[in-house]
């Protein structure tokens, strides 16, 4: 189960340099609009202490993290539903993406070109907001017109559904803020509408920064420059400097906002294993995440807590002591469970 997160924002705003920084892959980087045309795909680590806790008690021959992808989307400018910056092809990767990592200048620097001539945070995030709104409102239309004169029923209870969201994207909300019940998001889903993907905000500060304006809107506040600089350094080195990255906070509020869980795995002392999981789901799911076979002939599971298991010293130990949980198909994960399925 992998999901993905596409970096977004105007050009110029430290996109590439994030993606830089995060993923450690060689990007090109430059002054000038539209520097980055394809999109960049890496994958990184999610950072996890409780993975190395549980390696440690276990003493396995192998660790694995757990990973999410970040995509490096080129810039958005106005009018891009329109086309305008080659606009729709970078919509559309947005459309492929789980969630959205917004990233918005609030540097100044006159040897780097700004889109809109000025640094304005505030103006530049109602620019990327209502690129999204207007193309999900182009979408709905299209969705609209295939159903509305039909008389099926449940053409019409579709009809219903997507006139309600449209009304709510005509006024500016997200669809991710319109209250939709379970059974009015699965009836949307096929349709990836941009506003519906959950969004963090990342302020790419430097050393003169524009004016704050009251955004209304929770920030991560990095300099990303400073951050491209630090992920080029050993640890040793950074440690040595006093230097400390905040990438892993980006990363967990990422996982966090599309609602993603771990659980562990130990494959018999072997391997140590981190594994994504969408939250609510149950252990059987779960089992399929790891193989397919876990759940086509999913039977029981054995689950604790990894402060449980650590608490207790080992997998055997804890079995001898009938500390581990039995749990049928049914079971919901919890985050943190280490799991040992049986099939």
């Amino acid at each position: 189960m992998s999901f993905s997160v596409g970096i977004v924002g105007l050009p110029n705003v430290g996109k590439s340099t994030f993606f830089k920084a995060l993923t450690k892959n060689k990007v090109d980087i430059g002054p000038f609009l539209f520097t980055t045309i394809k999109p960049n795909h890496g994958v990184v680590i999610v950072p996890d202490e409780r993975l190395e806790r549980v390696a440690e008690v276990v003493k396995p021959e192998k660790i694995t993290p757990t990973l999410i992808e970040f995509v490096d989307i080129a810039g958005l400018v106005k009018n891009a539903y329109k086309g305008e910056g080659l606009g729709n092809q970078f919509l559309a990767e947005i459309r492929n993406c789980d969630a959205i990592c917004e990233v918005v200048r609030a540097f100044e620097d006159e040897k780097v070109e700004h889109a809109e001539k000025s640094v304005s945070p505030k103006r530049d995030i109602e620019i990327i907001k209502t690129e999204l709104l207007m193309k999900d409102l182009e979408v709905l239309e299209k969705a609209i017109s295939k159903v509305e004169k039909k008389t099926e029923r449940e053409e019409k209870k579709k009809f219903e559904i997507l006139s309600k969201i449209k009304e709510g994207v005509s006024r500016g909300m997200r669809v991710l803020e319109i209250p939709l019940s379970l059974e009015e998001k699965a009836e949307i889903k096929e349709l990836q509408l941009l506003t519906e993907k959950p969004v963090v905000y990342v302020l790419n500060v430097g050393n003169k920064n524009a004016s704050l304006d009251q955004c209304g809107i929770s920030f991560i506040k990095l300099n990303l420059k400073l951050e491209e600089e630090v992920s080029e350094l050993s640890n040793a080195e950074a440690e040595e400097l006093g230097l400390k990255s905040s990438l892993p906070e980006i990363i967990l509020n990422c996982y966090k906002v599309l609602d993603l869980i771990t659980f562990f795995t130990i494959a018999g002392n072997k391997e140590t294993r981190a594994w994504t999981l969408k939250n609510g789901l149950s252990v059987q799911e779960a089992g399929g995440v790891v193989h397919s076979d876990f759940k086509e002939k999913f039977i029981k599971a054995e689950v604790i807590n990894w402060k449980n298991l650590i608490e207790s010293g080992n997998w055997k130990t804890v079995r001898e002591k009938g500390g581990l949980k039995v749990v049928g198909k049914d079971y919901i994960v919890c985050d943190g469970d280490v799991i040992e399925f049986k099939i």
